[in-house]
């Protein structure tokens, strides 16, 4: 019996629903009480080091059976959501919309190159062929990739309304919890 394919798929899925379980306890209750713009700017900084998909070819040059298109389609999907995600930081780090705007790009690219990913590696056969840097991508990084990602379009839909501006996010908020301004 192959052991690897568990093992992967396990360490996958533990790390997973770890994340996760971190993310109601900790993230959400440290985002809320954080400001539109700083809370989208923490979650999106997991994204912009995805640029770590580059080892997919020294891993293709070491032995795992990825196709040079599965490589390519991985590096290119990764890269690409590590840029947008650093010029989305970039904007909103200067109170602009477009960065929300690049926040739901973000979203929308990780989510169609996650499904990608996941059917390449399917096609291939890859699941339990991964080891030493690619494994642990794949068991910690990936994970975290994807609770981001959830986390962000949260913050992005429940918070929509709220401004961009700390100036604008200062005057709103006492009207937002019910106390009079003090002057």
């Amino acid at each position: 019996m192959n052991h690897l394919v568990p093992a992967q798929a396990g360490a996958q899925l533990i790390t997973l629903v770890i994340f996760i379980t971190l993310s109601r306890w900790y993230v959400a209750p440290w985002l809320a009480r954080r400001g539109r713009v700083d809370a989208l700017i923490a979650l999106l900084w997991v994204n912009v080091f995805r640029y770590v998909a580059l080892q997919v070819f020294v891993a293709q040059r070491d032995g795992f059976p990825i196709s040079s298109h599965g490589a390519m389609e991985i590096v290119i999907g990764d890269v690409l959501g590590a840029i947008i995600a650093f010029a989305a930081i970039v904007l909103l780090r200067q109170r602009a919309f477009a960065g929300v705007i690049l926040s739901w790009v973000l979203v929308v690219e990780t989510t169609v190159d996650t499904f990608l990913n996941i059917r390449g590696g399917v096609e291939e056969h890859l699941m339990g062929a991964a080891s030493g840097v690619t494994w642990m991508i794949l068991a910690f990084f990936v994970p975290a990739v994807v609770v981001s990602i959830g986390l962000l379009a949260w913050q992005l839909v429940s918070r929509r309304h709220e401004p961009l501006s700390e100036s604008a996010q200062r005057n709103s908020a006492p009207l937002a919890t019910g106390r009079l301004q003090e002057q």
